[in-house]
């Protein structure tokens, strides 16, 4: 599992991608590559590069009032908010200052926000964080989410992107299946190397991996 490459975003130079082949079990898919994003996550510099990055897509044309980061990003989405400050982003909020936000979510996989939370979600601009999209599970529940509180969907961001387009929207990703020849993602029940005899090597979360083997 330590054997990985590295993958340079051709935009952003400062910007790598460490991925590590094999099959893995995601909540919502069986994938060929493991994208390990922790370093992306918790390291300063990293963090910074990124949001720096995702922030071009939006400082001069998207209006942002809110950042809901799912799967770990909030660090990310601290420094992304400071970039579209910094561009003058135009903004909703009376305070004109950029939330950063996390769900929480249920037993039942459900996402939740509070009620003490929903003055900085209802009638404004959220803008969604994501590390990675794969199949858009998980990035359509999250709008039809944030939909039901009466948020305004601004953009759906992320650093890795299966998908151009997803619940009618425009993926904003730094790297795509361009960047990795070869990516594949299959639906669990029809996993062509599950129907091969691959083993699973990792089950994988937006947290981190635990190896099966």
């Amino acid at each position: 599992m330590k054997d990985y490459i590295k993958l340079t975003s051709q935009r952003f130079p400062n910007v790598i991608l460490r991925v590590i082949p094999g099959h893995f079990a995601t909540p919502n898919a069986h994938v060929n590559y493991y994208m390990d994003m922790s370093p992306m996550k918790a390291r300063i510099s990293e963090s910074r590069a990124v949001a720096k990055a995702l922030a071009e897509s939006y400082i001069y044309t998207t209006p942002v009032d809110t950042i809901v980061c799912m799967e770990g990003m909030e660090v990310i989405g601290g420094f992304l908010a400071e970039e579209l400050q910094k561009g003058g982003i135009r903004s909703m909020n009376q305070h004109q200052s950029i939330y950063v936000l996390k769900p929480e979510s249920s037993i039942g996989g459900q996402l939740i926000f509070r009620d003490n939370l929903l003055d900085w979600i209802r009638n404004k601009n959220v803008l969604l964080l994501f590390d990675s999209a794969t199949s858009g599970r998980t990035v359509r529940r999250a709008v039809d989410t944030l939909k039901y509180y009466g948020a305004l969907i601004s953009g759906i961001s992320a650093i890795f992107s299966a998908a151009s387009r997803i619940a009618g929207m425009e993926v904003q990703a730094l790297f795509t299946q361009a960047d990795l020849p070869g990516y594949e993602f299959y639906n669990p029940e029809d996993c062509i190397l599950c129907k091969n005899g691959v083993p699973i090597d990792a089950i994988c979360s937006g947290m981190g991996y635990t190896p099966l083997r």
